[in-house]
């Protein structure tokens, strides 16, 4: 992260969110807010032409992808409070809307929205621009991951740790060193043991892409490496699944594209589907549903 400055990969993932509600029928997730909390220019340019910041062949996959794995985080949610979880914490917010678009407000749930303190201002400025409310029970926790103790800040926040939770860890682990994330991933399984778990997304090896695949993520890694965001970690999903369990997950179950494909983008006329460059992955104390 470049300091004193928000995040510029949060601003391309949430233009790819708002143009896959104009850009893909039906969308894979609905979300009312995503091209408001753009601001009002923006918004007025997604609408004129939302194909205008899609720029590569690629684009498709990448937006397919990063609708699919919010739309697989709030699956998990929805069922994980039909249990009584009560608590929801999204590392990494950026421009993400559940909190402010809750399809089950009738369920009680407290929402911590986690992010670099620069990024988590920007945020703050688009909600109060495209006035969107922030509900009573969302609190801003700002954290730097590779500086600043996570269960700190979430203490500090009110987050109870021994009453279960859902984690949404997405678009973050490629930015950040391995050691910071099992350090995070080692806290939030214990945060977990009462109920709940964690989702999130991962950059697969080079060595296990196709030539193609690899020449893709050099691409993508030029563009966010100029723009101050370089990636950093990649996994193996089996020795990522081994390495969740020894951290302490009862369960650890990689959700490879097939799968998301299968489940949310099937037998559509569009074509739309995500690549095959990045997983996710689901660790926590039962099955994912």
């Amino acid at each position: 992260m470049i300091p004193a400055e928000p995040s510029h990969t949060a601003h391309r993932v949430a233009l790819r969110r708002a143009a896959h509600q104009l850009l893909d029928q039906p969308p894979v997730l609905r979300d009312p807010l995503a091209i408001p909390i753009l601001g009002a220019a923006t918004a007025e340019a997604l609408r004129e032409n939302p194909a205008q910041f899609e720029t590569s062949r690629v684009s498709p996959y990448l937006r397919a992808f990063m609708a699919a794995r919010a739309r697989f985080t709030e699956d998990q949610l929805a069922h994980l409070r039909s249990t009584g979880i009560r608590q929801y914490v999204i590392l990494g917010a950026g421009l993400d809307t559940f909190a402010y678009r809750d399809p089950s407000p009738e369920l009680p749930l407290r929402v911590w929205e986690v992010d670099y303190p620069s990024t988590q201002a920007w945020k703050r400025e688009c909600l109060a621009e495209a006035n969107i409310a922030v509900p009573p029970h969302v609190t801003f926790a700002a954290v730097d991951f590779e500086r600043q103790a996570l269960p700190d800040a979430l203490a500090a926040a009110g987050f109870d740790a021994d009453a279960g939770a859902l984690f949404a860890w997405l678009g973050v682990t490629q930015y950040l060193s391995h050691e910071a994330i099992r350090t995070t991933l080692a806290y939030v399984a214990r945060a977990t043991q009462a109920g709940g778990g964690v989702v999130f997304d991962y950059s697969i090896a080079p060595h296990l892409l196709s030539p193609a695949q690899r020449a893709v993520r050099a691409m993508l890694e030029a563009v966010v490496s100029a723009a101050g965001e370089p990636w950093q970690s990649t996994f193996e999903p089996d020795a990522l699944v081994a390495e969740l369990r020894e951290l302490g997950f009862a369960v650890a179950q990689d959700v490879a594209p097939d799968e998301i494909n299968g489940r949310y983008l099937a037998a559509r006329t569009d074509g739309l589907k995500v690549g095959g460059m990045s997983h996710l992955m689901w660790a926590g104390a039962t099955l994912h549903v």
